[in-house]
Formats: C-alpha cells, structure tokens, sequence
C-alpha cells in the first residue's frame, strides 16, 4: 500500500508539473522575448529623437550621442547604426551578429536608425527563464516526493501494527493491542479486531476449561472401573468372564489414554506465547551458555551481530531451537560453527542460519533428517523433530539448506525495521467497552 500510495502521488505531481509547468515555461519564454523586443522598439524610437533634433539644429550626429545608449545595458549589447541623410554613417556598439534582432525607424530629416541586438543573448535571456521554470517544477516535485513518503507512512504504519496483531491473535495472543492511529478507519477495525479477539479467547477459554474439567472428572471413574476389572479378571473362575473382563480392560485404557490426551491438549492450548523477540538477546543468551562447552572441545563459535532485528516468536522455543541446533553441531559437525541472520528471500521474514565445517550430513539421512527416531549417531533422534515443532508452532519453518557442510535455516516472521518492536504488542491488555459511533 505504502509503495502504490507513493507512485500514485508521484504520479499525480508529474501530470500537474507537466500540464502546468510547460504552459509556464512557454509562455514566460514568450512574454521575455516579447519585453526585449518592446524594450528594443523604445530604445530606437528614443535614439531617433535625439537624432533628430541633432539635425534640427544642422549639427552633426557623432558617436558620442549615441555611447549613452550602448552603455545602458550591458547584459544586450546594442549595435547602433545612423544614416544620416547628408554625411556618413555612424556606428556604435559591438558588430551586427548574423542572427540579430534588428529594429529601423526613419526620421523626418530622412535619417534612417537601425538598433540590433543579438538573437543568442535574446534566446539566452528566453532559455533562463525556461529554466527557472524547470528548477521550480523540480524543486516542487521534490516537496511532493517527501510529503507523499511521510503521508504514505503515516497511512501504512498502522496498517502494519495491525497486521501485526492479526498475526499475533492467529498465533495464539489472548489480546494484541496497538496504540490508536488517529484514522478512523483504521481505528475501527482495530477496535473490532480487539472485541472479536475478546469473544474468541472466552470462547476458547471455556472450552478448554470445559475439556479440562471432564478429562479431570472422568479419570476418577474410569480409574474406579480399570481397577475393578483387574479385580474381576484375577478373580473370577470363569475363563468366559475373565476373558470378557480382559476385553473391557483394554477399552476402558483406551478411553483412559484418549482423556489424557484430551487433558494435554487443554494445558498445552492455554495460551500462545509467541511475542517480539529481539535476535540480539537470544544470542547473547546462547552464546554465554555454549561458548564454555565449545572452547573444552577446541572449536569456535562465532555469533554474528544481529543488530536490531526482531522476528514473531516464543523465546522459550526459539532459544530451545537455537540450544538443538548448536548441540547438534558440537556433537556430529567441525570446524568453526557460525550464527547468522539476514533477511530472507520475502521481504517478512528473517532466516537464522546455523553452519559449520564438519562432514556434513550423510546423504542417505539428509531427506529424512527431520524424522522421528531418526538419527546419525547414538541419540533418540527427537531433538530435530522437536525442534521443527516448535519452530512450525510459531508460524517459522527449519529445514537443512545444505548437506555438505550442514546449514540449517530457521525461517521467522519478521517485525518491520521502520517500527518500533515494542509497540506491536505492548503489555497488557485493554477491553473495549460499547461501540464507537462512526463520525459522519
């Protein structure tokens, strides 16, 4: 939005430069050349009275009646030239240029006055003022750029702490909160997204109860009855009824084992816990914990800075992530083992990528790395498994990138640099009360 609203104010300025700034430009050129043309005609007109009242007095017309006039206006040079009707030609000024801009009044006397002026100082004078016109639409231009880019941002920002908050809200966040932008528009939404959030975190928060509760309450009987059917089985003579007893026994663990099931679901489905987390400190935290370990095995690790880049995430799960990765690495890997992020491909996502120098992984084991019970030495096998649960919890993905050396990518949605992290969910929670009327 933000990029559309620029190009389409930029767009806008252009067609009003264009459609005004030309006119502008054409006719400014015109009026100049207009000025000195009119400025031309006064001149001469004014140098033939003065010629002729020279001759009305029978006195000769010399080049110092007409230096005053060449002296007047230095920027346009005047070529002055006066044909006397008795006596020679008189001439003053810097040679006629071949494109001159000439205008010739006869007098009474029958003298003839011809004035001339450059047509390049002329059209210089025009290119100036064409030019000045060029630099105003530039300059406006310019202004426009800048106040269509803080309007732009001004507009898309709330957009963005509230696409935000949708995010967090889809990620588990009982009550994402940005501050009001002072757009109405925005501002409803956001109202309506907060009180939607409300319905639906009491919603989810009663049923979960709910599912607590009869996991709870039914584990009490269903103990009760388990028991008493090992009771029947070891004591009844019948094989028929222990055989019967044996079958019920074995429903009822099924029932027992769906309940906790249930009752895990409810505890683990709580709360999200996803929020802002701030690389720099994620790293600090595991590079303090791991540095020791790696400096007793004789390898490195290096942590590159993170700046302030900030990513959507569960600072438990990341630093759990973080603390697989890096074991695996010490464990199975060589060399210098390093901790990086960048921007990803997308522009809304920021990849942290864990590499060493080791061997790498095994081709064979490579496709099914992220696999249950799948491992290349003696682990479980649950430590990658789990650790692209958690990561897939919060919206990311880890894969391997490469095999030779091994890289692994975690991939986090990302928090934009031009906004503060700590205002797309600021603490605490606010309940909105009644409903705001829209303002014609």
């Amino acid at each position: 939005m933000q990029r559309r609203l620029l190009q389409a104010t930029i767009a806008a300025v252009l067609v009003a430069v264009v459609l005004i700034g030309t006119p502008v430009a054409i006719l400014s050129a015109v009026t100049v050349r207009n000025s000195i043309e009119e400025n031309l005609r006064v001149r001469t007109e004014a140098i033939a009275r003065a010629v002729e009242r020279r001759a009305a007095i029978n006195e000769p017309i010399t080049e110092d009646l007409l230096e005053p006039w060449i002296a007047e206006d230095s920027q346009l040079p005047l070529s002055i030239t006066v044909t006397p009707a008795r006596g020679s030609v008189v001439e003053v000024g810097a040679p006629t240029p071949d494109r001159a801009v000439v205008n010739i009044v006869p007098t009474a006397s029958g003298a003839e006055v011809r004035v001339a002026i450059s047509g390049d100082a002329m059209a210089f004078r025009m290119a100036q003022v064409v030019i000045f016109v060029a630099l105003a639409a530039i300059v406006a231009t310019a202004a426009a750029v800048a106040v269509a880019r803080f309007q732009a941002r001004r507009l898309a920002a709330p957009l963005i702490y509230l696409a935000a908050s949708a995010e967090q809200l889809g990620s588990g966040q009982v009550r994402p909160r940005t501050e009001e932008s002072g757009i109405e528009e925005i501002d409803l939404v956001a109202a309506e997204l907060g009180r939607t959030s409300d319905r639906l975190a009491a919603r989810l928060a009663a049923e979960r109860q709910f599912s607590a509760d009869a996991s709870h309450q039914l584990r009490t009987p269903l103990t009760a009855l388990s028991m008493r059917l090992e009771e029947i089985e070891l004591m009844s003579a019948d094989e028929e009824v222990r055989t019967e007893a044996k079958v019920a026994l074995e429903q009822v663990e099924r029932l027992v084992g769906v309940v906790d099931d249930l009752l895990k679901t409810s505890r683990k489905g709580a709360g999200g816990t996803t929020e802002v987390v701030h690389l720099r400190d994620t790293f600090s935290q595991q590079e303090k914990e791991w540095r020791p370990t790696y400096a007793k095995a004789g390898r490195a690790l290096v942590f590159e800075a993170a700046g302030s880049t900030s990513v959507l995430a569960s600072p438990g799960a990341l630093a759990q992530v973080l603390a697989t990765l890096l074991e695996n690495s010490l464990k199975y890997g060589d060399g210098t083992t390093r901790v990086v992020c960048r921007p990803a491909s997308t522009r809304q996502s920021v990849v942290i990528e864990v590499s060493d120098e080791g061997e790498g992984v095994p081709a064979d084991l490579a496709p099914r790395i992220f696999e249950r019970s799948v491992s290349g030495g003696s682990s479980t096998g649950l430590g990658l498994a789990l650790a692209r649960d958690l990561v897939a919890a919060d919206g990311g993905k880890l894969e391997l990138a490469r095999a030779v050396p091994a890289t692994f990518q975690i991939f986090l949605s990302a928090v934009p640099t031009q906004l503060d992290p700590d205002r797309v969910l600021p603490p605490g929670s606010l309940v909105a009360v009644g409903r705001r009327r829209r303002r014609p």
